[in-house]
């Protein structure tokens, strides 16, 4: 889908502009618990549908750490309160959600496990989100 221009101020393009796709703490610190408990993974699989954060391929298990806000957590609630550039947002944020599950149902359909946490989520409570990973690694042995 091709984008209408976004209407900002210069503070509004320059908080933007420093959203990164990839890398992001959360994403860095859940990684690196991953790699500290012995499971090895490729990060930002290309290969994949979706190119997951986290790609444990011995046990097929792809991992996306989702911002809330552009992966729409929430999102009939938070979708009230947008107030600038509104229907740029709301296409924006819901072909988000769309095209990520039809990832998931990809993914699924080649025999992967989609997981999803959001960024908060892992941020706050990291040690929870690696059991449920291991749990998981677990029950696809």
């Amino acid at each position: 889908m091709k984008h209408r221009k976004l209407e900002t101020d210069a503070a509004t393009s320059k908080r933007m502009g420093n959203v990164h796709l990839k890398g992001s703490k959360a994403e860095n610190l859940l990684s690196l618990s991953l790699w500290h408990q012995g499971i090895r993974y490729r990060k930002n699989y290309k290969k994949l549908p979706g190119s997951p954060d986290i790609a444990i391929t011995k046990y097929k298990i792809a991992i996306f750490v989702d911002g809330e806000f552009w992966h729409g957590q929430d999102w009939v609630n938070r979708k009230k309160k947008l107030k600038r550039n509104r229907d740029y947002w709301i296409e924006k944020i819901e072909e988000n959600i769309r095209r990520d599950k039809k990832n998931d149902q990809l993914l699924i359909d080649s025999g992967w496990l989609p997981i999803h946490f959001w960024e908060k989520e892992v941020l706050k409570n990291l040690d929870s989100c690696v059991i449920n990973i291991l749990n998981r690694i677990e029950l696809r042995k």
